[in-house]
């Protein structure tokens, strides 16, 4: 197993065990992080994010699975989470593929990507199925989201 393969064993043992202290020392300081959801984060705000994340979760259960190493730099894996949406109380089950970049054996670049209309209609009901579809609906969960988070890295710091 190398260096990287080990990071991404470790973030997600820790992601299972909502140990984001474990999950903010597998990312390198100048990490960037990207989703449907957040949208782009830099490095405080990518460990804020997993913070938050993980001190609200519930019902909460993760697997992961086809780590592909593709070069020194790029590896890419599958993970599953399931969970209650804390906007809605719904139960989500968010199928995503991670695509990572190393530098020292750390996180320097991370995204996730899932089908975010699949996400809307599981965590939102019927307004995500209605508009979830739609860049208005993204760019209004993005800025809800992004909003929520600089509240929490307030009352945090």
């Amino acid at each position: 197993m190398n260096k990287n393969e080990e990071t991404i064993n470790r973030f997600y043992t820790a992601f299972q065990k909502l140990d984001y202290a474990s999950m903010q020392a597998c990312y390198h300081p100048e990490t960037v992080f990207n989703d449907p959801v957040f949208g782009l984060l830099d490095a405080a705000s990518t460990n804020a994010m997993w913070q938050m994340l993980c001190t609200r979760a519930k019902g909460f259960s993760l697997t992961y699975n086809n780590i592909q190493l593709l070069d020194e730099e790029y590896t890419t894996c599958n993970w599953h989470a399931t969970y209650l949406f804390s906007g809605s109380g719904r139960k989500v089950n968010n199928k995503s593929k991670a695509y990572m970049r190393f530098k020292d054996g750390l996180i320097i670049e991370h995204t996730d990507g899932f089908d975010f209309y699949k996400w809307t209609r599981m965590a939102l009901g019927l307004p995500g199925f209605l508009f979830g579809w739609s860049n208005f609906m993204q760019r209004k969960i993005q800025k809800k989201a992004r909003t929520g988070l600089i509240k929490f890295m307030n009352q945090n710091n």
